[in-house]
């Protein structure tokens, strides 16, 4: 499995240089690393013991994909999240399998908070944003023509791909040096 976790930070490595120099992540590499990973468990399966671990693992990659890909999903169809994100949360699921992706995307989104709050601090603007995510918080418990809108200048948007790196980098120092039996 340790191959697949070193793919999956190698791809996410490439689309974090790729996203922070030009804002987009490329599809080669996201639904690259997606077949990668689909036919790469399958075939391990297949060979390491016979067809039916083949589909099993197949399988696992599969649904590694799709659950990586159920809440970044959410976040694109509300406008919260480029699809080149999106694509490459389901490549690291379907490399890592459900567990694993799961938590490097938790680790990721963690980090990605952090320098969010960071950057706004830097720039002036934590508070504000921090006001207006309250003010957003309080919405559902407003009449309707009481609820307020969240001004544009306390939206915030950043390249996600050096934060899924980052994630997917701890989650394996996590298992290596933190979990690791002793």
């Amino acid at each position: 499995m340790l191959w697949f976790v070193l793919t999956a930070i190698a791809l996410a490595a490439i689309a974090a240089v790729v996203d922070y120099r030009t804002g987009t992540i490329p599809n080669w590499l996201t639904l690259g690393g997606l077949a990668l990973g689909l036919l790469a468990h399958g075939a391990y399966g297949w060979v390491a013991v016979d067809f039916k671990a083949g589909a099993y693992e197949g399988a696992l990659s599969l649904a590694g994909a799709l659950f990586c890909s159920l809440a970044p999903a959410l976040l694109f169809w509300k406008g919260g999240m480029g699809g080149g994100d999106l694509k490459l949360y389901a490549a690291i699921g379907a490399l890592c399998h459900p567990l694993l992706g799961i938590e490097i995307q938790m680790y990721s989104l963690v980090v990605a908070a952090l320098v969010a709050q960071a950057r706004l601090a830097y720039e002036g603007r934590l508070f504000r944003v921090l006001g207006g995510s309250i003010a957003l918080l309080l919405n559902p418990f407003r009449r309707e023509e009481k609820r307020k809108a969240a001004p544009p200048e306390t939206m915030v948007w950043f390249r996600l791909g050096p934060a899924i790196f980052a994630g997917s980098v701890l989650s394996l120092c996590v298992h290596l040096f933190v979990s690791a039996p002793q």
